[in-house]
């Protein structure tokens, strides 16, 4: 026999062993993102403390656009004045995260009240693949109402885009905290 055959036989009999398989582990993927340095943006209506990391780009007098490029992702902030219609902007505002339950896994939200400050509202945090990770709103109840929205520049898969929506909902939730009104 020709040491070729004799060498193919041989490997054809070790390949065939029968190995116990195990499936492996969960695992997420691991980014860390540094503390965030803030700096004070201010509009005609408000003022609030954003990342130093993000891109303030204010669009007009009551739209700006907190743009992550590193991440690719935004948070837009509007600005309405109350108008006496504060009923319909908050029921607006529910009604905003609500379009994103249909691909949410869930929407837990949080009710935000900063009694010094004037400033009430709620934080909605989505789970899933929905095209927006979080929003919020934020009012004083007589004349200010700003909403915020974050989300992504590529097709949702929560698993992927996990740890930048976390830090970002951090953000978020900054910019509520230190919301002042004008």
């Amino acid at each position: 026999m020709k040491p070729s055959i004799v060498l193919l036989l041989s490997l054809a009999f070790c390949a065939c062993k029968e190995e116990n398989v195990l499936p492996k582990p969960k695992a997420m993927l691991r980014l860390e993102y540094e503390r965030p340095d803030s700096g004070l943006v201010e509009t005609a209506y408000f003022t609030f403390e954003a990342n130093a990391a993000a891109k303030v780009d204010q669009k007009n007098s009551q739209s700006i656009v907190l743009e992550y490029p590193e991440m690719k992702a935004a948070i837009f902030l509007n600005y309405r004045a109350v108008e006496d219609d504060l009923n319909s902007l908050i029921r607006d505002a529910h009604k905003l995260s609500g379009e994103h339950a249909a691909r949410a896994d869930g929407i837990q939200q949080k009710v935000f009240e900063n009694f010094d400050n004037k400033v009430y509202g709620a934080f909605y945090e989505v789970s899933g693949d929905a095209a927006s990770q979080a929003q919020f709103f934020a009012t004083d109840s007589l004349n200010h109402f700003v909403t915020g929205a974050l989300y992504f520049k590529t097709k949702p898969n929560y698993d992927s885009i996990y740890p930048a929506a976390k830090y970002l909902q951090n953000d978020m939730g900054r910019i509520m905290e230190s919301l002042r009104w004008k």
